[in-house]
């Protein structure tokens, strides 16, 4: 009798990973100049329906390499999917539960923007079934807000938020530091500030200037490196006294209010991506594969559920983990690497020795997880995950 024993070199899964669904909205009032998401200022009137009616036909013609899962989170982002109409989310919404299972109790989030917001619409959105709001704050410093070009003021934002906390039982707010001309007193104001409206969630970031923004081309002077990571440390502590787990690089959960579609993600689950410029990830019995969707809303709007996809190699799969996981203040279980990958630890446990010696990782024969200094270093120690030069 023969055995076959299969190339421990390739994905192999026994289960499949947990799957969640990520919609894309692309459309904003107004471009911010250090957003880099694919966003494109309104034009006139929004072709709503036209929209949700291609996204039904995007998530149909994944159904085939989705059959048979569970959506355990729904994710609807931007741009400002708050400039949608309920209506419309409840038909999108209504047109997902027809066509893949939830699973009990599914988080589903909707993204909106204090100066697209409305006591009404809130309403509607939660009896569509969102269940989770994340609300774009940024600062509760006019004069910061005008240098982010960001369309809401400091009152607008304190209005939406009540009217969050009021319509849905579960909020959360982003802010960033490290703004043009902020000081660390004047970061603290904000996050003092945010932590006094008792959201379940806080997202707390560093602005960061990336390529293909109006801020990279024209820079505005920011905060010194220390001055930062002072701003950083700040934060970490006030929202850890106030009584937020810190889970995630920037992520700060009340407790049980860890975003679990965001977890989906620094865990390597798989997520279908559909809406223009979305991406997806998703794992079949012997490979991991990753799809993306047309940018321009135009140009989706006319195609017919295409994507481009590609089968991530296997060297390339242990760096993809590692750029995910190791956000995680806790870390992950040993095991995870092998059910999120389908490949043994072994091939990595080189590269796990360097970090160890490096002082950027620690673990156990259970956990593995970045240490302080890992955590302050994080690019350093994900690159020790690059694949091999060939």
């Amino acid at each position: 009798m023969s055995v076959v024993l299969r190339d421990l070199r390739k994905p192999h899964f026994a289960a499949l990973p947990p799957l969640a669904l990520y919609v894309h909205l692309p459309w904003c009032v107004k471009k911010c100049p250090y957003c880099d998401f694919n966003s494109h200022e309104q034009q006139g009137s929004l072709p709503f329906s036209e929209y949700v009616s291609a996204l039904v036909r995007d998530l149909e013609a994944m159904l085939p390499s989705i059959w048979g899962r569970r959506l355990t989170s729904i994710f609807i982002g931007g741009g400002t999917p708050s400039l949608f109409p309920a209506a419309e989310i409840d038909a999108l919404l209504a047109a997902v539960r027809a066509r893949v299972p939830l699973e009990p109790g599914a988080e589903i989030t909707m993204e909106a923007n204090p100066g697209a917001a409305e006591a009404g619409r809130f309403k509607g959105y939660r009896d569509a079934g969102v269940n989770r709001l994340s609300v774009g704050v940024q600062s509760f410093d006019d004069a910061m807000l005008s240098k982010l070009g960001r369309i809401h003021s400091a009152d607008e934002a304190r209005r939406a938020i009540a009217m969050a906390l009021e319509t849905f039982g579960n909020v959360n707010i982003d802010l960033m530091y490290g703004l043009p001309g902020q000081t660390l007193a004047m970061a603290r104001a904000d996050i003092d500030e945010g932590v006094r409206h008792r959201t379940q969630h806080f997202s707390a970031y560093q602005l960061t200037i990336e390529p293909n923004t109006m801020f990279f081309s024209q820079p505005p002077k920011l905060p010194g490196h220390d001055a930062a990571a002072d701003m950083q440390v700040m934060a970490e502590e006030t929202l850890g006294a106030a009584g937020f787990e810190h889970y995630e690089t920037s992520a700060f959960a009340r407790l049980g209010r860890r975003c679990k579609h965001n977890l989906n993600y620094w865990e390597f689950g798989d997520y279908a991506g559909i809406g223009a410029g979305a991406h997806g990830k998703l794992s079949f019995a012997d490979r991991v594969t990753r799809h993306e969707r047309a940018r321009q809303p135009r140009e989706y709007l006319a195609a017919t559920g295409d994507a481009q996809e590609r089968v991530i190699e296997p060297g390339e799969l242990p760096f993809e983990f590692m750029l995910n996981a190791l956000r995680l203040v806790e870390g992950f279980p040993v095991d995870l690497f092998a059910a999120r990958c389908g490949l043994p630890p072994s091939l990595i446990e080189s590269r796990l020795a360097l970090a160890e010696g490096k002082k950027l990782i620690e673990r156990s024969a259970k956990r593995i997880q970045p240490t302080a200094r890992g955590r302050r270093f994080l690019n350093d120690l994900v690159e020790l995950f690059l694949p091999a030069k060939e």
